[in-house]
């Protein structure tokens, strides 16, 4: 995890001493565990809760000779019990400890995720509602289209993030689990009651079935509901990153009085943390092909998961959160100019008005591919300089014949595309306050 794109609570969680202290909370549960199941004498559970500690340092000198970091941590933790210290790991396997300790991991990760996910969309919410009839052009294929406004491409994203904060939880909730059944996950050496004890101590669910290790598609659909969601704010700040052209110049993402846009051209203004946010996501993307990767191992379980696993998952998550937190102040801080809005609207002199004229003329009698015709035809003339929409259309005989010129000026308004916004937003939900 990059220091440059870490946020400072999922940094702590993913440090070498966090893990450690998870690692260490799975066996003193699980000590506690087989005592209450009378297969570990209780002094013994007593002992290795009272003195077992875990130091990295001395784990590290271990694992250069052991070359295996758990039982490299098994060994130190049970130098600083004593003689009790044998019941360390009694009947356990790595990956009983790793799998249940790396749940409590994403748990706590998911979580964090989650509330950033949380403001992101009240942020958004507010943009939606401040912004709900402010007009625009709509655009396909980077064309106008009909008008829209800005606040339903804020609803939009709304709704979009509505569903990946849904994902995310699923995803999460399905991977809280933990498994204590040993070698090849059969509960050869401890019963299924010791891994429903220590789960339940450590608010976890027991994985029903498991081979040596908690099945991958777990963990593959973590990273990929957090790619999943990473398109979805890269989705947003490209469309920030196409307004803010100084060819468009609707939208501007927040710039700091004393920032500098570009080391040889002062009057830069670039749309740097949008762009910041999409090379993100092409990152995730990337993790999320390698957790796909990581779900077909060999037989009960190989170790071809693991290195991956020690990049993808703390970096996916954390990559993630600073994604959602980035794009959260983008949004508090976005300035959005109207009065370009509206010019860079009539700048197509009606054109994006062209299908109310066509659906017009098609209630009026006329057959569709006729009608369509009619008005692409003055749309062309429109394109070449020759006039408005309305204009040439009341000019046209096919059209005026059909269409009374009061009639069709207050067809062609653009607010008129725009009388059911409202009902849309109703819709959604997102005037609950709740929301």
């Amino acid at each position: 995890m990059l220091d440059r794109y870490a946020t400072p609570e999922m940094a702590a969680l993913w440090t070498d001493e966090r893990r450690l202290a998870a690692w260490l909370e799975v066996e003193l549960a699980a000590a506690d565990a087989m005592a209450d199941e009378g297969i570990v004498p209780r002094e013994a559970a007593r002992a290795l809760r009272a003195r077992g500690s875990a130091s990295l340092g001395r784990m590290r000198e271990l694992e250069r000779s052991l070359g295996h970091d758990l039982a490299a941590f098994v060994d130190a933790v049970a130098e600083t019990v004593g003689p009790d210290g044998r019941w360390l790991h009694y009947g356990l396997t790595s990956s009983d400890v790793l799998d249940t300790a790396l749940a409590m991991l994403l748990r706590e990760a998911g979580a964090l995720i989650g509330a950033e996910m949380a403001a992101l969309r009240g942020a958004v919410r507010a943009q939606a509602l401040r912004h709900r009839d402010l007009p625009m052009a709509g655009r396909t294929h980077g064309v106008h289209a009909e008008p829209i406004t800005l606040g339903l491409k804020f609803l939009l994203f709304w709704d979009e993030l509505g569903r990946a904060s849904r994902r995310l939880d699923a995803a999460f909730d399905d991977a809280r689990v933990g498994k204590l059944s040993g070698a090849v996950g059969t509960f050869s050496q401890i019963p299924p009651a010791v891994e429903e004890r220590v789960c339940a101590r450590l608010g976890l669910a027991p994985a029903r079935v498991a081979s040596q290790i908690v099945p991958r598609e777990r963990h593959a659909a973590v990273v990929g509901a957090i790619a999943l969601a990473g398109a979805s704010l890269e989705r947003f700040a490209t469309e920030v990153r196409h307004l803010q052209m100084t060819e468009v110049g609707e939208l501007e993402e927040p710039f700091g009085s004393a920032q500098k846009g570009s080391s040889a051209m002062p009057h830069k203004k670039n749309p740097v943390r949008c762009e910041r946010v999409a090379g993100l996501a092409r990152v995730l993307r990337g993790h999320a092909v390698a957790a796909l990767e990581n779900v077909a191992l060999w037989h009960e379980r190989d170790i071809s998961h693991s290195s991956a696993e020690r990049i993808i998952l703390p970096e996916a998550a954390g990559l993630v959160h600073f994604m959602l937190r980035e794009m959260t102040e983008i949004v508090g801080g976005l300035v959005a100019h109207p009065e370009r809005m509206r010019e860079n609207l009539d700048r197509s002199r009606g054109l994006t008005q062209s299908q109310a004229i066509l659906l017009a003329l098609v209630r009026a009698g006329m057959e569709r591919d006729a009608a369509y015709r009619v008005v692409q035809e003055i749309a062309a003339r429109v394109r070449e300089g020759a006039g408005t929409l309305a204009a040439l259309a009341r000019e046209h005989p096919e059209v005026a014949a059909r269409i009374a010129a009061a009639d069709l000026d207050a067809l062609v308004a653009p607010e008129s595309f725009l009388r059911h916004v409202g009902e849309i937003f109703r819709r959604s939900g997102i005037e609950d306050a709740s929301a």
